[in-house]
């Protein structure tokens, strides 16, 4: 089998030593198996990104020594594929609209004696879990604000156990409940990134999903929805994530540490995959 990898950033921002990082490790990874690496765009957030953090993406990768095989997807370019998956989705149950705002959620949370929490803080209390479906269509019909939220314990009931192999730990029992009920869609983002990139990654092909350790607590969800929807299982591979000096994980506000200000400071390519933490010939 081919192994088939994936680069995919948000154009949020300029690329940093972490996003090289992260290219570097998959077109690696790729180069390795004699495989092919793939560029995806990931622009749902349609607010914060912009075409020309799009074209500094691609500049920077060209001038790392990076190239990319088949056409650059874009995740703006599929909402209506998303949301066909999403009305399967509701159409079988698992979904369900949730009308609390943010605020109601933290206060519901605060309410709560000893809420449980998940990777990301409290989990959601599954207030509009239980609401009885006359009181929910009364509600989308005057046209309140929601998000579509996934029923985890009806999905795992439906999926049975579940699990997953990592290359750098290999077989883990999946625990989709960690998250709580995910919002998969809200109105102003009409597809999340758990469904969009589950998703993506089937269609495109990827048989290895290579990725920072910060995301190996999501991925239990992205093997709920592969089984929900009956998708081939790639493997994973969560690398470590490159720090600052004050050991924090490098972010998009790090300009000092941008490729592109690497690149106006003088350094070469082969310095950049060095910092990046790939000192050798490059590609």
């Amino acid at each position: 089998m081919t192994v088939v990898t994936r680069f995919a950033p948000s154009p949020t921002g300029f690329l940093h030593l972490g996003h090289a990082h992260a290219a570097l490790f998959a077109w690696r990874a790729a180069e390795a198996a004699r495989g092919r690496c793939l560029l995806r765009i990931e622009d749902i957030d349609r607010g914060r990104c912009r075409p020309a953090f799009e074209a500094a993406i691609a500049e920077d990768l060209a001038w790392l020594g990076l190239d990319w095989e088949g056409p650059v997807r874009r995740q703006s370019e599929h909402l209506g594929f998303y949301a066909e998956i999403l009305a399967e989705l509701h159409g079988r149950g698992l979904l369900y609209p949730c009308f609390c705002t943010r605020k109601e959620i933290r206060a519901e949370i605060a309410r709560a004696a000893a809420a449980p929490h998940g990777p990301d803080g409290p989990l959601y209390p599954g207030t509009c879990r239980d609401l009885g479906e006359a009181e929910r269509r009364a509600r989308l019909a005057a046209g309140e604000p929601h998000a579509l939220r996934l029923d985890v314990a009806r999905a795992t009931a439906e999926t049975g156990p579940l699990a997953w192999v990592d290359r750098g730990r290999s077989e883990v029992a999946a625990d989709p409940a960690v998250f709580g009920d995910v919002v998969l869609a809200r109105k102003d983002t009409p597809t999340s990134y758990h469904l969009a990139v589950t998703l993506d990654d089937a269609l495109q092909g990827v048989t290895l999903v290579t990725r920072g350790e910060d995301l190996f607590p999501a991925t239990p969800i992205h093997r709920l929805l592969q089984a929900l929807l009956d998708l081939p299982v790639p493997e994973w591979h969560h690398h470590g994530l490159l720090t600052d000096a004050a050991g924090k994980r490098l972010a998009k506000r790090h300009d000092p540490l941008t490729i592109r200000a690497l690149r106006e400071a003088g350094r070469s390519p082969a310095e950049v995959r060095a910092l990046a933490g790939f000192p050798d010939e490059g590609p």
